[in-house]
Order: C-alpha cells, then structure tokens, then sequence
C-alpha cells in the first residue's frame, strides 16, 4: 500500500510539470504568428497580449497583406491603388480571457475583445489550445464595428482592412 501510494504521488507530481496553462493571469506573455484570411487578399498577421489581471489582457495586433486578389474585387474596372497604408494594419488590442472563469480545460482560453486600428474599431473573438507550456494554436474571428472613412462607398483598396477577417496560426508563451 505504501509502494502504490508513493507511486501515485509521483505520477501526480510528474504530470502536473507537463501541465499547460492557456491564461496565467497577470505578467502572462503570449506571442502569435499566423495567417490572415480575408475578401480579395491573405496576408501574415502578429499579435502580443499582455496580462493585466486575472482575466484581462493588452497588447497590439498588426496584419499586412501579402496578396491581393485583384480579380475578385467588385469594381474589375476601377484601377486597385493598395499602397503600403491599405495593406498595413496595426491595431491596440483589449482582451478578456474567460477560459478559466467559464470552467473550460486549463489548457484552453476563449478570449473575446475590442481593438482600436488605423483604420477602423472593431471586435474580435479568438480562441487558443496550448499543446504544451510554451506552444499551442490559435484562431481569431475580427469584424469592424466602426470604419473610420464613413462614406457611403469605400474604394476597393479601403475595403482590405475593413472587412470580416479569420487569423489563425500559432501561439507561443513567453
């Protein structure tokens, strides 16, 4: 009995420094590397957040589009003019991460949260699985929610980064 229990102790410990944790709370670092998948174009996208608190994070979000798909846009006629500023986005970034306040498994975090660009306000919902401490994957849902060109007709270029956009790639804790 003595053997069988020190055996399960030990079993205990050694999983329990293998454990993931999606969201540590405040200091936690989490770096993000992936794709950005839109209308017309695909691009990279990197993101940094920063805990803050127990389940708020900050940070800076920044997508540039690699490709741009002219012959899917609405207007074929209309010359498309994406300069470095129409493919650029930046973005500061508010999180709330409610995997541990929902009760989800510790090594998953869904995190809903606004962010304020050069080009627009908007909302995201992302969602991360941690494979191991330090590496896991991610996927984010973006919608603007306020453009900052209110005119009736954005030109082709102005509508790359206001958009419905899915970034999804890998996560990393630092």
């Amino acid at each position: 009995m003595k053997k069988q229990l020190m055996a399960l102790t030990l079993m205990v410990l050694s999983v329990s420094f293998v454990n993931s944790q999606a969201f540590t709370g405040q200091n936690d670092n989490k770096f993000q590397v992936g794709a950005n998948l839109q209308n017309n174009g695909t691009g990279i996208n990197i993101s940094y957040d920063l805990g803050i608190g127990d389940n708020i994070s900050v940070g800076f979000s920044s997508t540039y589009l690699l490709g741009v798909n002219e012959a899917l846009l609405d207007n074929i006629d209309d010359d498309l003019d994406a300069t470095f500023g129409n493919r650029f986005d930046l973005k500061a970034r508010f999180n709330a991460n409610l995997g541990n306040v929902i009760n989800l498994d510790e090594n998953f975090d869904l995190y809903p949260g606004l962010n304020l660009g050069i080009h627009n306000f908007g909302g995201h919902l992302g969602a991360r699985y941690f494979f191991s401490e330090g590496f896991g994957v991610f996927t984010e849902l973006n919608v603007p929610l306020a453009k900052y060109n209110s005119d009736d007709h954005l030109t082709d270029a102005e509508k790359l980064n206001n958009q419905f956009t899915i970034n999804l790639g890998a996560v990393f804790s630092l």
